[in-house]
């Protein structure tokens, strides 16, 4: 067998072959983080996240805790470029914590760069777990999307983006089935960054700890074993699955496989791994308009 392993590329070990440290170590993204230690990567995430929101809400037209169902965790926050009309590209944000931490209270990263250009910004809260399954997540996420839609009809396009877990949840939109929610959104574009799209070997690991998910529940759950058969909603919806140089070589595998999946699907997808980034840097950059993310949505966007 070819030897493929170090930066860029997946492990040479499957999986199921790793003994239960190793397997841990792959699926924990802050111990892969070279520019800081573990806990100051996660720190530092969190205040750069927090320091975006609490600048957007100040400095940005927003429509804030909006609530798109009846749940009390089900709020989205709505930002909005200078222009008043409602025609207008919306991108909706999935955040990630492992479906278990994080909050749409920290994550406005891209509201500066992408209103300036015109993109409204939602950022979607959902029921972490252990308050939360992850199914009762993705009905959550699927709802949040019928909800922007139903309330923005005229839309220049639905994208949806989200990081790490929010990644998994933004796939699982792949694979929706609209009809009972009464709308069909206009899905334009998918950007999958540091995902998961496999789940099963969360299963094996301390993340499941919260999660409590079955064998059963993350086959369910897992857009890599379901996206090849689905109907792609509409074949130039774009779909870009992207991966940081210092993701953990389990992360890239993830990404790559899905990818490779969506090909076969035939759905309209492309593959970056962005140079010089870790997990959380991936989307941390996001609050620069410069950035290669930035610019890559900017440029899907209004291609």
């Amino acid at each position: 067998m070819m030897d493929v392993s170090g930066v860029g590329f997946p492990s040479k070990v499957p999986w199921k072959k790793m003994s239960a440290e190793e397997l841990e170590n792959q699926y924990c993204p802050s111990r892969w983080v070279v520019r800081l230690g573990a806990e100051e990567a996660l720190r530092t995430y969190s205040q750069i996240g927090i320091e975006a929101t609490t600048r957007a809400r100040a400095t940005r037209k927003s429509l804030l805790h909006v609530p798109y169902g009846d749940g009390e965790g089900e709020k989205v926050d709505i930002y909005f470029p200078d222009e008043s009309s409602e025609a207008l590209p919306f991108f909706l944000f999935f955040h990630g914590g492992y479906w278990q931490s994080g909050s749409k209270d920290e994550s406005a990263f891209m509201v500066d760069p992408l209103t300036a250009q015109g993109v409204a910004v939602v950022i979607v809260a959902y029921d972490i777990a252990p308050k939360g399954t992850l199914d009762h997540m993705v009905d959550q996420v699927t709802r949040s999307v019928a909800f922007v839609q139903k309330r923005y009809p005229s839309n220049k396009g639905i994208y949806l983006c989200g990081h790490s877990a929010g990644a998994h949840l933004a796939a699982m939109m792949l694979l929706a089935d609209w009809t009972k929610h009464g709308v069909t959104p206009n899905l334009r574009g998918f950007f999958l960054v540091s995902g998961v799209f496999d789940l099963e070997p969360i299963v094996y690991t301390s993340q499941n700890v919260a999660l409590q998910l079955t064998l059963e529940d993350a086959q369910r759950n897992s857009p890599q074993l379901k996206v090849a058969q689905a109907q792609p909603v509409d074949p130039t919806c774009r779909v870009l699955v992207v991966v940081g140089q210092f993701d953990s070589p389990e992360f890239h595998r993830q990404s790559w496989e899905f990818y490779q999946t969506l090909c076969q699907g035939e759905w309209k997808a492309s593959f970056e791994e962005l140079h010089d980034v870790d997990h959380f840097e991936i989307v941390e950059n996001l609050i620069q308009k410069d950035n290669v993310l930035t610019q890559i949505i900017l440029k899907t966007i209004f291609q």
